[in-house]
């Protein structure tokens, strides 16, 4: 997991010093995207929150925190947590114009038989703005 923050920061170092005059980079809290989709044999619906992103021409490409709902029954015995969770994941997205791509990234805390790791997903969504 180290390796891929630091492929991440070496990434985005990269993005900022081979900037075009028709790129940029953006810092900002809010973009106006909503994503579903899938991750862990569940849903998730999420917010893009504080971001990093650089935008060529009508491509953007986003670093950031995800504000979530995770939709998912519990399958275990006994107590159970609720199907619809708050959650807040990091992830990658793709914009071209409207359309998003994402690969989120959401943190599973240690069960009694389980020890906690961080499950990759798949989403597609929508910006408004």
């Amino acid at each position: 997991m180290k390796k891929l923050f630091y492929g991440c920061g070496i990434f985005v170092s990269g993005l900022y010093f081979s900037q075009e005059k028709d790129s940029k980079l953006n810092v900002s809290f809010f973009d106006g995207i909503a994503v579903a989709g899938y991750v862990d044999h569940g849903a998730f619906l999420n917010f893009t929150g504080p971001k990093i992103n650089f935008t060529h021409k009508n491509t953007k490409l986003m670093m950031g925190m995800l504000p979530s709902l995770r939709i998912k029954q519990d399958q275990s015995s006994g107590t159970k947590n609720s199907t619809i969770m708050p959650t807040l994941g990091v992830g990658f997205a793709v914009i071209y114009k409207k359309i998003v791509l994402q690969i989120p990234f959401y943190y599973n805390t240690k069960t009694s038989i389980d020890d906690g790791s961080w499950k990759p997903g798949i989403g597609i969504g929508y910006k408004f703005k």
